[in-house]
């Protein structure tokens, strides 16, 4: 019969933890100061709390004040919490600290440990937060007889039913992690606290270990939020597959349809690269609108454009997608790249697909690489969250601008062109004494598609695309010429 299981009250580490932790266990919660170690232990015993059970927090650290500020600040209460502070060992051990027989250290050990064991046979808790083990290092001065402590406070636990949580803010031992610790304990889970070079400090989470249980391993964004933490486990796109028809999806425009062979399939990525200003957006815009109004759920991801400018340039388009937004059809998020973490946005999307979001848009991958600036592993996030795309069906459309407008262009150091399923390319071309735009396709997998160029036009009709354009001169060159007959190029509509 498997263990009985402990929520954390975090659910995105329950997740982690395949459902909590092993009940009547010993745990070590490890991270440096300022890493969300307090208020991953409150919400811990709070969720006990809130079951009925009897919940105890030693804390050595930090006073029943200060406890207190951080549970308002949550909006939390502690009513019904019992409270063991080191104020009340001093108050109890009183000058006899300073008599000379002993040293002052083994006895304020001593008496502060059998307080503590006093107070659990008092409350009878079925959960214990410890916090932290720095404090009881400081009193047992020997390294030995501290690690004798903890087993003995282990040993203490054991029969009594008790899921104790010890906290360790990893001041002692050079400020390296315990060893001996680690192999006490049933599990080890740790925080950090990372300092980026620009931006909001990042935090993550790790479960180095959990006996008998088969976690996610790895490290897991977290973030601190009124009302405790978020942790966001990493995505790992196998765990996830949903069944779907690969049909094509229509962007309502004729031209452009049969320029991807009918289009891109359900369950694929489309990358649109190109210049800035050569019409990349508007086309993801017009694929939206039409998928809207087939009455798919569908979502925007903006990372570079005020979702303000971006309606307005949708309604210079002909296409108005408030009333699509007002339903709940339509969602458009802004996303800030220096606040969010590369597991958040992850997070994020997967939320929006298990609330039946059919098409999605990222605009642009430049914004969400730079969310991510000191990522080693970039390539394979974005590897995973595509698999995780095209296995729930979606249909996912990936903006790339290009480095320059004119001549040689560039991805940069990212090129992720290889990774999409359809790659539709963009381009400037003169003709006439004008710059025009071009589009042709370089890449689906979804099937056949026309090898041609077409002229696209953009205006307040909406976007148009010519038939096969067959006289260019330099395509490969970044700067196309046309050099066919006039006939053939897209002229000015007329208003309204």
């Amino acid at each position: 019969m498997p263990p009985k299981r402990v929520s954390t009250g975090t659910s995105g580490l329950d997740t982690i933890l395949g459902g909590g932790l092993p009940a009547n266990r010993l745990y070590l919660l490890e991270g440096q100061p300022g890493s969300g170690k307090t208020t991953l232990s409150l919400s811990y015993l709070l969720d006990g709390l809130a079951k009925g059970e009897s919940c105890l927090y030693v804390t050595l650290s930090e006073t029943a004040d200060e406890l207190a500020e951080v549970a308002e600040a949550h909006g939390w209460s502690l009513d019904g919490l019992h409270l063991f502070e080191l104020a009340s060992a001093e108050a109890v051990l009183g000058d006899g600290r300073q008599q000379s027989v002993l040293h002052p250290w083994e006895m304020e050990l001593d008496g502060t440990v059998r307080l503590i064991q006093a107070e659990v046979e008092r409350t009878n808790p079925s959960r214990i937060v410890f916090d932290s083990l720095s404090e009881l290092r400081l009193l047992a001065q020997d390294p030995l007889r501290y690690r004798r402590q903890v087993l003995a406070l282990k040993q203490f636990f054991a029969p009594r039913n008790i899921t104790v949580m010890l906290v360790d803010d990893l001041t002692g031992e050079g400020g390296g992690r315990d060893a001996h610790l680690h192999s006490l304990c049933h599990g080890v889970i740790s925080l950090e606290r990372l300092t980026l070079d620009f931006g909001a400090a990042r935090r993550r989470l790790q479960v180095q270990k959990l006996r008998g249980v088969d976690f996610m391993a790895g490290y897991h964004d977290l973030a601190i939020r009124t009302g405790g933490l978020e942790v966001y486990p990493r995505l790992i796109a196998s765990a996830y597959h949903a069944p779907f028809v690969g049909e094509p999806v229509l962007s309502g425009i004729a031209e452009l349809d049969e320029l991807l062979g009918g289009g891109p399939l359900r369950g694929t990525s489309t990358l649109l690269t190109g210049p800035a200003g050569s019409g990349k957006t508007n086309l993801a815009l017009q694929y939206v609108a039409e998928a809207c109004r087939r009455g798919e759920a569908c979502a925007i991801f903006q990372f570079d454009e005020r979702t303000g400018t971006l309606l307005t340039r949708a309604e210079s388009l002909g296409l108005d997608l408030r009333p699509h937004i007002e339903s709940g059809l339509l969602t458009l998020r802004q996303m800030d790249p220096a606040a969010i973490s590369p597991g958040e946005f992850a997070w994020t999307i997967r939320r929006a697909v298990e609330d039946g979001c059919r098409m999605l848009v990222i605009d642009s991958l430049n914004g969400y690489f730079t969310s991510m600036p000191q990522e080693k592993q970039l390539m394979l996030q974005v590897h995973e969250l595509l698999s995780f795309l095209n296995q729930n069906g979606v249909s996912t459309i990936l903006i790339h601008p290009q480095h320059g407008l004119v001549g040689s262009m560039s991805v940069g150091d990212i090129n992720v062109s290889y990774m999409a399923d359809t790659v539709i390319l963009f381009r400037f071309f003169e003709a006439q004494g004008r710059i025009r735009k071009a589009i042709s396709v370089i890449k689906n997998r979804s099937g056949a598609h026309e090898d041609t160029i077409r002229e696209l036009r953009v205006d307040d009709h909406g976007l148009r695309l010519s038939a096969p354009l067959d006289q260019f001169r330099g395509v490969l060159t970044g700067t196309p010429q046309f050099v066919g007959a006039a006939d053939a190029l897209l002229e000015q509509r007329g208003a309204g």
